[in-house]
């Protein structure tokens, strides 16, 4: 059984961040409820990775009875996953306050990309617009160039999905002591900014260009912490750092030039960086992987994500994993004495809806009435 076997989570479907978070909460072993509007698209093809572990239900909020059967969920529940803007559950019936009157113990987790409250709290947004306003985006790309576009890796996952399990992971604990439940906003601004903490604390003592892209230790100025093109065209990561390392990397590289000695000499950098761009491209991508391998070279090929679900250290671990013919990959954390697990991949739309509601003390014939009306609607 997983380490959080015996929650219960309920998530309001929505996009990015909150199916991440919950998906990650549902690999731990909680049952998490996914709420899918009538006519939403099939999970299975919209959420094939994120709707893993996950039941799907299907409900109609805007009628009564759909309304109703969600809080009677509620009332068994531990925590709630709401990912619209703020204000919308409170519109529809379900605000935090009404789902604590019914259930003091739940945490209401609130995942948005500015916050509930401020200027911004009601403007439309994604990713690349949150991580615009911590410094994040400004930070990424080369010189003299415009900024990259990180994927949607910093602010809806890195900063949203996990911080939302950060969230209701501290609300849990809290509440298994107080006995009481609470809101948690959990917004993309906030964890973006969490994770540029490094970055601004070294700005802060003079440490970090803020105004420069590529101009210091971890963003690609330093010839010891970039990427190189092979003898292939593919790439390989360099990101020798410390001093041991850095002389393995140039040991294995066979690198004798003495100008290397001046590692942390930033003047040198862009001069020993093509230096080093021209001793990388004397061999393939593979070639160098074979004789750095295993080494503290810190060095390591640049895979496609195709590549990384074949790649021996990977497979060697199980990090990634096949289930009902997709590859996911694999729970993490690890737990040595409850380990997570993918139990079974996305649930089709509203495979669960009649179960779930049955479980929640709905009747045979409320729930019938239900699915005749549209207030619930279950899967074929």
């Amino acid at each position: 059984m997983g380490s959080l076997h015996g929650y219960t989570i309920i998530e309001l479907a929505g996009i990015g961040p909150a199916p991440m978070g919950a998906m990650i909460l549902a690999d731990m072993g909680a049952e998490v409820i996914r709420i899918e509007r009538p006519g939403a698209a099939d999970p299975k093809s919209a959420e094939p990775i994120s709707g893993r572990n996950k039941k799907s239900v299907v409900l109609d909020l805007k009628q009564e009875a759909g309304r109703e059967a969600l809080l009677a969920l509620v009332e068994k529940a531990d925590a709630f996953i709401d990912p619209y803007r703020p204000g919308v559950c409170e519109k529809l019936g379900f605000g935090p306050d009404i789902c604590l009157a019914r259930n003091p113990r739940l945490v209401f987790a609130r995942m948005t990309g500015w916050g509930q409250s401020g200027p911004l709290a009601q403007a439309a947004g994604h990713d690349l617009n949150y991580i615009a306003i911590t410094g994040a985006l400004h930070a990424i790309g080369r010189k003299g160039e415009r900024p990259v576009v990180p994927l949607n890796l910093v602010g809806d996952f890195g900063g949203g999905g996990m911080l939302l399990v950060t969230g209701v992971m501290g609300g849990l604990l809290e509440a298994a002591q107080s006995g009481k439940g609470q809101v948690v906003d959990v917004a993309m601004v906030d964890g973006t900014a969490q994770l540029m903490w490094m970055m601004q604390g070294f700005q802060q003592i003079g440490a970090w260009n803020a105004e420069e892209r590529e101009s210091n230790l971890l963003d690609g100025a330093a010839h010891f912490y970039d990427t190189y093109e092979c003898s292939d065209g593919k790439y390989v990561a360099v990101g020798a750092i410390e001093p041991q390392f850095y002389a393995e990397l140039l040991a294995r590289a066979d690198v004798t030039d003495p100008q290397f000695v001046a590692q942390h000499e930033s003047s040198q950098w862009p001069e020993l960086k093509d230096k080093l761009g021209q001793v990388l491209k004397t061999r393939t991508r593979d070639e160098w992987d074979a004789l750095m391998a295993g080494s503290d070279a810190c060095f390591a090929p640049v895979l496609t994500m195709v590549e990384a679900t074949q790649y021996a250290a990977n497979t060697d671990r199980s990090v990634y994993q096949v289930v009902e013919g997709l590859t996911h990959p694999s729970p993490a954390p690890r737990f040595e004495r409850t380990p997570s697990e993918i139990r079974h991949g996305t649930r089709a739309l509203g495979s669960d809806t009649a179960a779930v509601l049955r479980d929640a003390g709905i009747s045979d014939t409320d729930i019938e009435a239900m699915l005749c009306s549209g207030a619930a609607i279950a899967g074929s």
